[in-house]
């Protein structure tokens, strides 16, 4: 009976390792320039090469904290620097294809690997014996012979490691961990959130008189978009290639309007997708991590290591573009208005109507056509 009991056991751990051997995460990519085999990728691959690679990069810097040699650049810096590498290379797959393809299961990936992502970050970021290392090195950079790149990775090492909290006491330290968590949970949210905006909103388009203006090109896109939904007509949605030339080409004003209200309405609708909330949460919390961290304000902490440094000098450099930007628009709107006027359009230049009429104004100053 006991060895009946232990067969299931030894089969998992037999179907995981086969899992692990094809795993293409876990092995050489043998491609060309080292690009991501996307077609052997699968979603059921992602978390056992997040969890491998969290695993690898702990084992990396125990290695580094715990080696009996002085703190040195090579040791230290370095080794920090190239450890990690498994994890970042699915850490660069797996955002990249949730920012430009994202699935329901990518999200439920995404929603479990975020927290762990988060927590692995603060156990390397707030951990006292590697800063030590860093500290060391950092003090002594004057005795390692570093050339200006290896002076510049070490200042970006030691900054870092103090922004993100490594001279905090042991309470603040946990404290930052919990904000730290909420704000990648509700990062998460508010970009599923937009998502769920986007994909729930559809222009279905039967009349092919509302077509005019658009051009032959757009029309196919919309076309086969319908098809591939099951639908009769032209389907337009609030993605880019669909959003954008149909504002700068649709004659239909009605419609223009419809999908740039929609758009900029995204998570604004008092829905269960709605993000107001959750702005408001991370503005709190970012109030409360600059502040714990030192700051006044998160705009100080995010400019204390930017070149504006201050912002008092980016307002400035925001009212300098302000001063020409804004008559400039004035002009603009003076071109398009006569244009509404002319063609008998009673109403006002509006939002929806910018991209449309900025587009005829081209055609008709500098007789230049985007589409062409």
């Amino acid at each position: 009976m006991k060895r009946l009991f232990f067969i299931p056991a030894i089969i998992c751990l037999m179907m995981t390792a086969c899992q692990q051997n094809n795993n293409p995460f876990l092995g050489e990519y043998n491609t060309p320039f080292d690009v991501p085999p996307f077609e052997q990728i699968e979603n059921e691959h992602y978390m056992p090469a997040f969890e491998e690679g969290i695993k690898q990069q702990k084992a990396e810097i125990e290695a580094i904290v715990n080696n009996p040699e002085a703190p040195t650049f090579d040791n230290t810096i370095k080794a920090l620097d190239l450890s990690g590498m498994l994890l970042r290379r699915v850490e660069l797959t797996f955002f990249s294809f949730t920012e430009a393809m994202s699935n329901d299961t990518l999200q439920e990936i995404a929603a479990e690997v975020s927290p762990m992502l988060s927590a692995h970050s603060d156990d390397i970021m707030l951990n006292e014996a590697l800063f030590e290392r860093i500290k060391t090195v950092y003090d002594n950079r004057a005795n390692e012979n570093l050339d200006r790149a290896q002076e510049r990775l070490l200042e970006q090492y030691y900054n870092n490691f103090v922004r993100a909290g490594a001279l905090l006491s042991a309470e603040d330290k946990e404290t930052l961990r919990t904000i730290n968590s909420e704000l990648s949970t509700l990062s998460l949210q508010f970009g599923n959130n937009s998502l769920a905006e986007n994909n729930a909103f559809e222009l279905l388009i039967e009349n092919e008189a509302d077509l005019a203006g658009l051009p032959a090109g757009v029309v196919a896109a919309a076309k086969e978009e319908a098809a591939a939904k099951g639908k009769e007509g032209w389907l337009f949605n609030l993605s880019a290639p669909s959003r954008i030339p149909f504002l700068q080409y649709a004659d239909n004003r009605d419609l223009r309007e419809k999908l740039y209200t929609a758009y900029i309405m995204r998570g604004d609708n008092d829905n269960e997708n709605d993000n107001k909330e959750i702005i408001k949460r991370t503005l709190e919390l970012r109030l409360q991590k600059a502040q714990l961290l030192g700051y006044k304000t998160y705009a100080d902490f995010i400019l204390d290591d930017r070149m504006a440094k201050t912002d008092s000098a980016v307002n400035a450099l925001l009212l300098n573009i302000w001063q020409y930007a804004v008559p400039r628009a004035k002009e603009e709107i003076v071109d398009m208005q006569k244009i509404i006027d002319r063609e008998g359009g009673n109403f006002k230049l509006a939002a929806w109507d910018w991209a449309y009429y900025a587009e005829k104004v081209r055609q008709e100053k500098y007789a230049l056509n985007e589409d062409e």
